[in-house]
């Protein structure tokens, strides 16, 4: 994080981090605002233990423990001011960008989940454990063009899959409204995710895909490598989340996993960027409940656009 971002951040957040001095109070006094950001930013953004940032920054351990939960909980509070779904006018611009650069049309955001492993949970923990035998919380983002995250979900255990976070996300009811997807535009996803008039996603390659559907899946991963670039972005920034997040409290990792993905945002907002290597017709009304209407008309409007895409392969 440059001082320019660090600065803008610690005005955001300086009067939750200052606390009055109280007439009688016993303790010590509250660290200066100025201390408690960089703990916090360091033990979000390095993989160090809380003895070595005790020792780097000369407080105690509950001290630390403190501070980042006060930074995280002043951080949460911005939530609705920097992560927000696009307005129309920003959506049609995401589009159009996204098109220019892959060639897919109609997308205003892409979707996908990672996942952020943890220290195994002293209650329940099997229903953490992922594919890799991982013990993991689910993070779920949209993001735009500029890799902007557009919306989070997190909190989901580790076993459950990509269309499951989905489906008991708020975000299912964004895609079942018109109102968030001006002139037909969409979402786009991958595999994991089954096809929806406001999630296009990839056709099952058998072996047997016709040309035009082999340009539809490149142009859609061509488009996808940006919530790639997003999430490795995320997780270089904040290597707490690469590495594994050392919390043992469940219902307060949500928290801040969240806050990283806020304080990401305002990197964006503000062109602080890091260098990440690459990872990777006929109108009808969509009932809001019928899971097989929604799928005929994604299938027919996922078969329209390959067809009038501009072979790239």
């Amino acid at each position: 994080m440059s001082r320019t971002t660090f600065e803008y951040t610690l005005r955001l957040i300086f009067k939750d981090l200052s606390k009055k001095p109280l007439e009688n109070r016993q303790g010590r006094p509250t660290i200066d605002a100025e201390k408690q950001l960089p703990l916090a930013l360091w033990v979000l953004s390095t993989p160090d233990s809380y003895r070595s940032v005790c020792d780097r920054f000369n407080v105690g351990r509950a001290t630390a423990i403190r501070t980042v939960r006060r930074v995280v909980k002043a951080l949460i509070k911005l939530k609705s001011r920097f992560i927000s779904w696009p307005n129309h006018q920003e959506a049609l611009h995401t589009a159009a960008e996204l098109e220019r650069a892959s060639g897919f049309p109609g997308v205003i955001g892409i979707i996908d989940g990672t996942h952020i492993k943890i220290p195994a949970p002293k209650e329940n923990s099997a229903a953490y454990l992922n594919r890799k035998n991982v013990h993991s919380i689910q993070l779920q983002v949209v993001c735009n063009q500029k890799r902007k995250f557009t919306h989070c979900y997190v909190g989901q255990s580790g076993s459950m899959h990509d269309q499951r976070v989905l489906r008991v996300s708020p975000l299912r009811h964004i895609l079942n409204s018109e109102e968030y997807f001006p002139e037909n535009s969409h979402l786009i996803g991958d595999a994991a995710y089954s096809v929806h008039p406001h999630l296009l996603t990839p056709f099952k390659d058998n072996d047997h895909l016709s040309r035009q559907q082999l340009n539809y899946n490149n142009c859609l991963s061509s488009a996808r490598m940006t919530i790639e670039r997003a999430i490795g972005l995320l997780k270089c920034r904040f290597r707490s989340l690469l590495d594994k997040l050392y919390m043992t409290r469940t219902d307060l990792i949500p928290y801040t996993i969240l806050a990283c993905c806020i304080l990401h945002n305002i990197c964006i907002d503000l062109n602080d960027f890091i260098e990440v290597p690459l990872v990777l017709t006929r109108n009808e009304d969509v009932q809001g409940d019928n899971p097989t209407v929604r799928r005929r008309l994604a299938e027919r409007k996922r078969q329209h656009i390959m067809e009038n895409l501009r072979i790239r392969i």
